[in-house]
């Protein structure tokens, strides 16, 4: 059990995420992927290309090849062929000759420069037996003139990607012109979710006096996916102990973690912490957020848990600030440091010190492209249209006071947060 700091009984957001990234080990699953299918996968091995980029020296434009030392005492050459991307020159460039050469052609024998079509002239067309056409350069190159060499972009035996990297279109573009079809790539992370609550009714369903919709499974299950987890989900879970005990054992029995809303609470009926307690440990409970303070961390027999707050708020924003950095250490991916930027106070903000904040607000450039920041004006933690309005998180540290207008402030565009 960590003891907390600073503030009684409240685990600083820090803290938290450094106990939980040490705490998780990475899977170390893997198995054989086609690269079309690869996108958004965790590389489970580093990747060594097999060849080299470019294969053989290659024009970087539609032009000449040649000699550039030709040029230095003659403007013109003659012409003897012409290489194209795919269909090399079948000869030698000797001294006083040219090739036609288009972009990515091979740059023929003997060549070492290539000089683009627009500084050149062709003073005699005609094809004949014994008369080729003549070139007349406007350019003096230097050697190596729009050559592209081999190997210039990636040598064979290079690490092209490493282990941990989450792959992206250009990834896939980057593999595909090495000739690899196929990868070694981490398992996906199983996710189980749980929603507890006897008032929590599914949407579609009529709500009964007291009742809710539960909307957190939701967004939770969505933002999984897009992380590329393969998601499990319980469903709503009554506050009945002992069905809630059958529940969890089942999510510990199949899956890598398990995400609970709601139940994390002092209440009565909030049963989640006992049932943590018999299965498993926890590590921490009750974090300095704001929104989302009753969040736990602790593990059941096999699998991680994270009980995360009830109000949806809450909810989204411990699953974006605490939950993601652990699933990218669970997946064997490098975690991705938090992006923040600096903004003006576009009025005052109210914030009373011993929680880090994470108010929701908009931040914009003006016309000097100054950027300025103002908090939505609803903040409560029920209120899910703070994060539809919003595309930033006001980041206002734990032991931060009011903050007056004109003032920095630390945001976190939702931009940044992208799976």
């Amino acid at each position: 059990m960590i003891a907390s700091c600073d503030t009684p009984g409240l685990l600083p957001i820090s803290d938290a995420l450094h106990a939980m990234l040490g705490a998780i080990t990475a899977i170390d699953d893997s198995h054989w992927c086609p690269l079309s299918d690869a996108n958004g996968r965790i590389v489970a091995v580093d990747v060594i290309s097999p060849v080299m980029v470019p294969p053989a020296d290659n024009s970087a434009m539609d032009g000449y090849a040649l000699r550039a030392a030709d040029l230095a005492t003659n403007a013109t050459l003659s012409l003897i062929g012409t290489a194209l991307a795919g269909s090399p020159f079948n000869g030698q460039v000797r001294q006083g000759q040219c090739v036609r050469i288009m972009t990515g052609a091979v740059i023929p024998p003997g060549a070492d420069s290539v000089v683009m079509q627009e500084n050149t002239s062709v003073l005699d067309a005609t094809h004949t037996e014994s008369d080729s056409p003549v070139i007349e350069f406007l350019q003096v190159p230097t050697r190596g003139n729009s050559v592209r060499l081999a190997g210039e972009d990636i040598t064979q035996g290079e690490v092209i990607l490493s282990k941990g990297c989450r792959l992206q279109p250009a990834h896939l573009a980057l593999l595909a012109s090495v000739g690899i079809n196929q990868l070694q790539v981490v398992r996906r992370v199983k996710v189980g979710l749980i929603a507890t609550g006897d008032e929590l009714t599914y949407p579609g369903e009529t709500l009964k006096a007291g009742a809710i919709y539960e909307s957190n499974g939701y967004a939770l299950s969505a933002m999984l996916k897009a992380f590329g987890a393969d998601v499990i989900n319980f469903g709503i879970v009554a506050d009945d102990k002992a069905l809630l005990s059958q529940v969890f054992t089942q999510a510990d029995n199949t899956c890598d973690l398990v995400i609970s809303s709601g139940g994390v609470s002092v209440g009565e009926a909030d049963h989640v912490k006992d049932i943590l307690h018999q299965l498993g440990q926890v590590n921490f409970w009750k974090v300095a957020i704001k929104p989302g303070k009753p969040f736990a961390f602790g593990k059941l027999s096999q699998a991680w848990f994270c009980g995360l707050p009830g109000n949806p708020v809450s909810s989204y924003v411990t699953f974006e600030q605490l939950v993601k950095p652990l699933l990218e250490k669970l997946a064997a991916q490098a975690v991705r440091p938090a992006e923040y930027f600096i903004a003006s106070a576009v009025c005052d903000i109210n914030k009373r010190p011993g929680r880090a904040d994470y108010q929701r607000g908009i931040y914009f450039r003006d016309e000097a492209g100054a950027l300025w920041v103002k908090p939505i004006a609803k903040q409560g933690s029920g209120i899910m249209s703070s994060i539809t309005q919003a595309n930033c998180y006001l980041v206002l540290a734990q032991d931060c006071a009011n903050i007056n207008q004109g003032q920095s402030v630390t945001i976190q565009p939702f931009n940044t947060l992208a799976y």
